[in-house]
C-alpha cells in the first residue's frame, strides 16, 4: 500500500517536473524574441517581458519537488556520503519531519492571505500593457508549499521503507550529494 501512495505520488512529481522542464525552453524562446524585437526592431512589450517573469517563477516555484524527487537539491556535508542506506534514510526523515515540513508548513499558512488579498482584487500588472494576473503568480507560493510537502510524504514513505528492510529496489530516488 506504502509502495502504490509512493509511486503514485513520485509519478505526479515526475509528470509536473517533466512539464515544468519544457517550460524552460519556451523562456528562451520568448526571451531571445524579447530580444530581438527590442533591440533590432526597437518594440517592447511589456507582457512579453513579464511572461518570461512569470515563466522563471514557475520553472523554479513548480520545480521545487521535483527537484527533491530527484535528490537534485545542493548537499554540503562531510559524513552523508559515507553513510549506508539506512543512515541515509535516518538523516532524510529527520530533515524531512524537522526541516522540510515545519517550512513548507510556514510557507503555507504565512502566505495565505498575502495571495487570498491578491485574489480578492483581482491584482495586475502596475505596468502598462503587463499581465493581469499577478494573482495568479502569487498563488504560486501556495502551490509550491503543496507540491513539495505532497513530495516530502513521499520522501518519507520512501525512507520509512528503507529503515522497515522493505528494500531499496524501485522505490530509491537518486541522491546527488556534494560533498566537502
Amino acid at each position: 500500500m506504502l509502495k502504490k501512495i509512493l509511486s503514485t505520488i513520485d509519478a505526479f512529481t515526475e509528470h509536473c517536473g517533466n512539464a515544468i522542464a519544457w517550460l524552460t525552453l519556451v523562456m528562451m524562446l520568448v526571451m531571445f524574441t524579447s530580444v530581438v524585437l527590442r533591440y533590432l526592431f526597437q518594440i517592447g512589450f511589456t507582457a512579453l517581458d513579464e511572461s518570461v517573469i512569470y515563466m522563471h517563477s514557475m520553472v523554479f516555484m513548480l520545480g521545487a519537488a521535483f527537484t527533491l524527487k530527484r535528490g537534485g537539491h545542493v548537499r554540503v556535508d562531510i559524513f552523508y556520503n559515507q553513510l549506508s542506506a539506512i543512515g541515509k534514510a535516518r538523516v532524510d526523515i529527520i530533515g524531512t519531519c524537522f526541516l522540510l515540513l515545519p517550512v513548507c508548513l510556514f510557507i503555507g499558512v504565512v502566505s495565505w492571505e498575502y495571495v487570498a488579498a491578491s485574489w480578492q482584487i483581482l491584482e495586475s500588472s502596475a505596468q502598462v500593457g503587463g499581465i493581469p494576473a499577478v494573482f495568479l503568480l502569487k498563488s504560486l507560493i501556495l502551490l509550491m508549499s503543496a507540491l513539495l510537502t505532497l513530495q516530502a510524504i513521499a520522501e518519507l514513505i520512501r525512507n520509512g521503507l528503507i529503515l522497515s528492510g522493505c528494500g531499496q529496489a524501485g522505490i530509491d530516488s537518486p541522491k546527488e550529494t556534494i560533498g566537502l
